[in-house]
């Protein structure tokens, strides 16, 4: 389970960093071709509409697996979860505060202070 959760973890970051290179390399509305380019629009790679058709798909490709990762991730974390113990956070951590007190009476037999020491035999004697 913890190799699979690593797998998606992994895609996940690959899809994201490939959503943020597409974003990036992608041009406004207002801007066009050669701005971006800087040569004519019907010598590009693409020809003169395909790149904003293949950067945009890419992009949508690439949100789409990103999404999916998330929602596994989610549901093996919910998975790993729920099998190790039962209940909410919360609840996990009245119960651990609650486990000190109960051993309190046990601590309390430990003596905690140093006897009292008289005052005449602390005090230093004077001529």
């Amino acid at each position: 389970m913890q190799v699979m959760m690593n797998l998606v973890l992994l895609v996940q970051l690959v899809s994201a960093m490939a959503m943020i290179g597409l974003v990036l390399v992608q041009h406004g509305k207002g801007a066009d071709m050669g701005a971006s380019f800087g040569g004519g629009a019907s010598g590009s790679l693409f020809g003169a509409t395909g790149s904003a058709n293949f950067l945009s798909r890419s992009t949508a490709v690439a949100a789409s697996v990103f999404f999916v990762c998330t929602l596994a991730l989610a549901y093996f974390g919910n998975i790993r979860a729920s099998s190790h113990n039962e209940g909410s956070v919360l609840e996990r951590a009245a119960a651990a505060a609650s486990a000190p007190a109960a051993s309190a009476p046990a601590a309390a037999q430990i003596p905690t202070a140093a006897p009292a020491v008289p005052a005449a035999a602390s005090a230093p004697a004077s001529k």
